[in-house]
């Protein structure tokens, strides 16, 4: 059932509203502040596409009705939280970071409470060969449990559903799989599969086939988006955890982190330029086909280039993460409760700062296929929008 969102003073339009969510472990809570944001501005998606930690965002988001989902994003973010010791309000710099180190090192040796947990006795560390269910350093079957509670899989799959759709990888051959609650039954199956980021958690099973984190082969699935079918004006919020610009490392840990960051970066620039060329040639097509003389065209030719044909426009806001976690390779298992409560603050307060300025209102000349809006530094400028 296609859900169309009724029109908003932020949406008068009545795009669809689509929030892609990437992976990157603890950095989620980013995230749920976002979330929460539109869901107070009238902007609630009704397209959620996640991978990794982005996935069991938004299977919480999809799988409960709206006045549940910020208080289940809120109980899934305070189970995984560990405790500290001091209240980081209170304390200085060097201290918070000492903390840091310390929650990060206890979620390593002891596994995150209601996420994951060590494999006691496991042959896996020692380079023995185990069943492919169990070939990991932690286990994450309280990570089932927890969904099992937090999400309501019936209402996920029921007709008045959020549509989401989780990416995964198919282990044995590398090849990137969409699960989609608009065409399959979802289960905690599925999102578990889009978080099994190896060699840490194992793959799961879904019908008979091994899945790994969507994250290895795209860790932001804007792609899903640019892709599906049939076209639609769209406004998404693309939600960015990681970083592809940086400073010049000097440390190992300056190093480590660049890496992860590099790796793990938004495509998002390489995705929309190819969804533009696309858009193009779809409009060549359609714009040619309307100069043809009536005597050339036939019924099928009519019906083929109108499904070809492509007037759309897809508004993406970008929203980056900006904090600096003193440049951590392991910024991402950092459940430091006042880290998580720092990152969804810092999460609403970006997305407060992009409804504020409302960039996707303004007119956009025809034949423009994206307008991409950035957010500018913390100075009360609009946003920067760059069409294409």
């Amino acid at each position: 059932m296609k859900i169309v969102p009724p029109p908003v003073p932020e949406n008068p339009r009545s795009q669809r509203i689509a929030l892609v969510l990437q992976g990157g472990g603890a950095l989620g809570a980013y995230q749920a502040g976002i979330y929460q944001a539109l869901d107070e501005h009238d902007l609630t998606p009704d397209w959620v596409v996640g991978t990794s930690i982005g996935a069991i965002n938004a299977a919480i988001i999809a799988g409960n009705e709206q006045p549940m989902r910020i208080p289940r994003l809120r109980e899934f973010w305070e189970r995984i939280s560990h405790r500290d010791n001091v209240d980081l309000n209170q304390v200085t710099d060097e201290a918070r970071r000492l903390n840091t180190v310390v929650a990060t090192m206890d979620a390593m040796v002891r596994g995150v409470p209601g996420f994951f947990a060590p494999r006691p006795f496991s042959l896996f560390p020692m380079g023995l060969a185990v069943e492919p269910e169990f070939a990991s350093f932690y286990d994450t079957s309280e990570l089932a449990s927890t969904l099992g509670e937090l999400v309501d899989f019936d209402y996920l799959n029921s007709r008045k559903r959020m549509r989401l759709t989780v990416n995964a990888l198919k282990v044995t051959s590398g090849e990137l799989v969409s699960f989609d609650n608009a065409h399959q039954r979802l289960g905690v199956e599925h999102i578990m599969a889009s978080g099994a980021l190896p060699p840490g958690f194992a793959p799961i099973r879904v019908d008979g086939e091994l899945y790994w984190d969507g994250g290895l082969y795209s860790n932001t699935p804007l792609d899903t988006v640019l892709d599906d079918e049939p076209r639609t004006n769209t406004l998404c919020f693309m939600v960015d955890l990681w970083s592809a610009n940086g400073p010049e490392p000097t440390t190992l840990d300056q190093v480590q982190t660049r890496q992860k960051d590099v790796m793990f970066a938004s495509r998002s620039q390489q995705y929309i330029n190819e969804y533009l060329k696309l858009h193009n040639l779809r409009r060549t097509l359609h714009a040619l086909h309307e100069k043809m003389p009536g005597h050339l065209k036939t019924a099928s030719d009519i019906q083929e280039l109108a499904a070809l044909g492509c007037n759309t426009t897809m508004h993406i806001v970008r929203l980056p993460y900006a904090g600096r976690d003193w440049h951590m390779a392991s910024k991402d298992i950092n459940f430091s409760r006042g880290s998580i409560e720092w990152r969804w603050e810092q999460g609403y307060k970006d997305a407060l700062r992009a409804i504020g300025s409302k960039g996707w209102l303004n007119e956009v000349a025809d034949g423009v296929g994206v307008v991409v809006h950035e957010l500018p530094p913390y100075d009360n400028s609009p946003l920067k929008a760059v069409a294409k």
